[in-house]
């Protein structure tokens, strides 16, 4: 299916959902599909992302089929939004709004946002604040290393806020950044501004210096089993729980599956990992006993990115803060080229 359909099926649910809630103030697409054109194809295992906008909070909805195409709905306050320069200052939300994603905007709140990031998106001022922004949210998440989490929790704790390092240069050289495919970001973006002798040190500092396309497969086939598992017996409301469905199957699977197939076997670990830590926190408290069958599967995955001890964590922990003045040197240097370009 090409990306302006499928955005067009999204839309027409937006419209239908606002019809039946008037507490929902906007919406607007957020992720992958942003910003490419309608004639691009959209990938099966690709999902197209919608923001709801409220002046309270609520639940995500989370993913599901309408009309053929997989949509992810998540839902946040006009606080948590912020004013256009909070967003024109935030790696999260500003690519967002540098084309027009808006779908819905009855008071016009979100116009007024995508104007003035659209606007100011390319300030080297601006561009340098979210660059700030990333490198905080890396040192405040490894900084909140908790040994006395469970497993599970401890390997989010410490792979996001890892992986948000493949996010600045994408930030720096003004491309929208990802999630499951920001390693892959990452590398075109350092690329194309002259850096790419550097990505290995990036990469290896999710996976440790590399895990062969034959393990990852490997460890994508007992993830599988451990998915189906967790979306089986989930009962209790973690955030991410609407992932774990048949819904979000494709997402992981096939996603993790497509990146492997196409060469970045290592990239792919990223999201591996963080969905096999997701499925063993619900399994450890919807399925004790049947997470403590799978977790060997589980400890083989950590083994092989060389994080599989508190000890570990923190002393990847520890490298990546002390990397990050001579990331930053290279963010600088790609924000420099980007905007003069």
């Amino acid at each position: 299916m090409r990306v302006g359909a499928a955005r067009a099926v999204a839309v027409e649910w937006v419209r239908e959902e606002m019809r039946r809630d008037p507490s929902i103030g906007g919406a607007f697409f957020s992720g992958s599909t942003v910003g490419l054109p309608d004639e691009a194809v959209l990938p099966p295992s690709s999902d197209v992302d919608v923001l709801l906008v409220r002046d309270a909070p609520a639940a995500k909805v989370g993913k599901f089929r309408h009309r053929g195409v997989l949509v992810e709905v998540s839902a946040l306050t006009w606080a948590e939004l912020g004013s256009p320069v909070d967003v024109l200052g935030s790696w999260v939300f500003a690519p967002m709004f540098r084309a027009d994603a808006v779908i819905a905007d009855p008071s016009g709140r979100l116009a007024v946002i995508r104007d003035r990031v659209a606007a100011g998106f390319a300030d080297p001022l601006w561009v340098r604040r979210r660059c700030a922004g990333v490198r905080r949210r890396i040192e405040d998440g490894l900084a909140r290393l908790d040994e006395r989490a469970s497993l599970p929790e401890q390997v989010l704790a410490w792979v996001f806020p890892t992986s948000v390092l493949a996010v600045l240069p994408a930030v720096a050289g003004l491309r929208d950044p990802t999630v499951r495919r920001r390693y892959v970001r990452a590398r075109e973006v350092l690329a194309g501004y002259g850096f790419a002798d550097r990505y290995e040190e990036l990469l290896a500092s999710l996976d440790g210096g590399g895990v062969g396309p034959g393990r990852v497969r490997e460890h994508l086939a007992g993830l599988a089993v451990a998915f189906d598992e967790a979306a089986r017996v989930a009962r209790t409301p973690f955030p991410f729980v609407a992932d774990l469905s048949a819904a979000g199957r494709p997402v992981v699977l096939d996603g993790s599956a497509e990146l492997v197939a196409a060469g970045a076997h290592r990239e792919a670990m990223f999201w591996i990992v963080v969905t096999y830590a997701r499925c063993h926190a619900v399994l450890a408290v919807d399925a004790p006993r049947r997470e403590r069958v799978l977790r060997p599967a589980f400890e083989a995955v950590l083994a092989d990115l060389q994080v599989a001890s508190v000890v570990q964590r923190r002393r990847r922990a520890a490298a990546l803060f002390g990397s990050l003045p001579r990331w930053q040197a290279v963010a600088d240097a790609v924000v420099e080229r980007a905007v003069a370009g």
